[in-house]
Parts: structure tokens; sequence; C-alpha cells
């Protein structure tokens, strides 16, 4: 799907945790990217507006001390985090993580909204794999761009060891729960969740766009000019 398009240099950062990102993201980007993978420190709980702050800071960190002249951009790919800021925040971090890396800057969180808008999704499915209180979040994330959640489930992963475990199969056989008639398309959230063997079929499926954080994010990096 992008014989045409250059490799790309890609700084990735994402929670220490997170074991999906990294190939997946390769596996989407042309052939012969790079990927160098900046890990966040992060306790075992999933991320809330009271432990955001300190990752916030942790992130500045990293990407400062990781910045290398082998990457061209950053892929920004913590969903959660993105959302939990809100648009605003999430701008925030991105100018931030530009500032100290010289580099544009891809977030997950904005990539997800961006492309919704550009097939003209306005009302969607919605799979994440977060408790209530994060979901929450992202639906307002989602809706201050016009977007409405018509149809929602969730894997309600209690902690990061929880999370990991999630396989594609479940992934995809939760997501067909959600294919509805009154809906524009399916998005699938968070960059741990296995999606690259499932997109597709699903797509086929249920005969409407479905996409995923770390497939969208993939999209917006191929656009940028090296």
């Amino acid at each position: 799907m992008t014989n045409h398009v250059s490799p790309k240099n890609v700084m990735l950062v994402v929670p220490e945790n997170n074991t999906t990102m990294h190939q997946e993201l390769l596996a989407w980007l042309p052939a012969g990217s790079s990927c160098q993978l900046i890990r966040v420190p992060r306790g075992k709980g999933l991320l809330t507006k009271d432990s955001l702050p300190s990752y916030k800071a942790s992130t500045i960190e990293v990407c400062s001390a990781g910045n290398t002249k082998d990457t061209t951009m950053v892929a920004y790919g913590c969903t959660a985090a993105g959302f939990i800021l809100g648009p605003e925040g999430d701008r925030e971090m991105a100018q931030k993580i530009q500032e100290v890396t010289n580099k544009p800057v891809v977030t997950t969180a904005h990539s997800m909204v961006q492309a919704l808008q550009e097939i003209g999704a306005k009302k969607i499915s919605l799979l994440t794999p977060y408790q209530d209180d994060v979901n929450d979040q992202l639906k307002l994330f989602l809706k201050s761009s016009g977007i409405e959640v018509q149809h929602f489930d969730s894997f309600y992963a209690p902690d990061v060891i929880a999370l990991g475990k999630i396989t594609a199969a479940q992934v995809s056989e939760k997501a067909q729960t959600l294919f509805a008639d009154d809906v524009d398309a399916l998005f699938i959230a968070c960059s741990q969740l296995p999606t690259l063997e499932v997109i597709e079929p699903l797509t086929e499926k249920f005969g409407k766009p479905v996409l995923s954080s770390i497939q969208v994010t993939a999209k917006y990096l191929q656009q940028i000019a090296t």
C-alpha cells in the first residue's frame, strides 16, 4: 500500500509497557522505514488525569534525551494521554515535543480525529480497552470535533498487564459486535491493541471504514515530507 512513498525515519514515543505499536507501525510504513523506540516510564495502572502531569514531564525528558539525527519525525503514540489532555492539550504536547526534538510531530489522538473527519464520519462505533473515566474523556475528545459515538464497547482492562494480554482475535471478535447500519465508521482506539491483521478483514466484512490508532498514525507520518 506504500510502495510509492519514501521510507520514514521515526522516533516513536510510547508508554514503556507498549508491546504492539513499534512492530505494527513499521508494517504500515513504507519498506525501508526505521523506528527508534522511546519508552516513557509509568506505573502498572492505566493513565488518568491524576497521573498525567508526571507522565507528561517524563515524556518531554525522554524525548529530549533520546533525540538523535537519525530520525526526521516523531510519532507520539500514547492515545490515552492525548485525549485526556483534550484537543488543546494534545496540540500543546506536540508543540513541546517538537521544541525539544526540532522535528515535526504526529500525535495518535489528533490522527484519530483527522482520519475520521477526512472520510466524513460524523457517527461512529468505538472500541477501546479503557475504564469508564478514560472512555468518557475519549468520547468528549471526539465530540469536540463533531464526531458522535453511537455504539460503544470496551475490554475494560484494569491495568497494563491485562491490556497487554488482549489478542488480535479478541479485538476482531468484539469489533464485529459494533457493526451497525447507523454509523459511518468503526474506530479501534489504543496503540497497544493489535489491529494490523484484522483491519482489512473487518473493513471487508463491515462494508464501511474500520480504522485504528496505529493505522492512522502511520497514515499521517507518511504525509510528512523529508
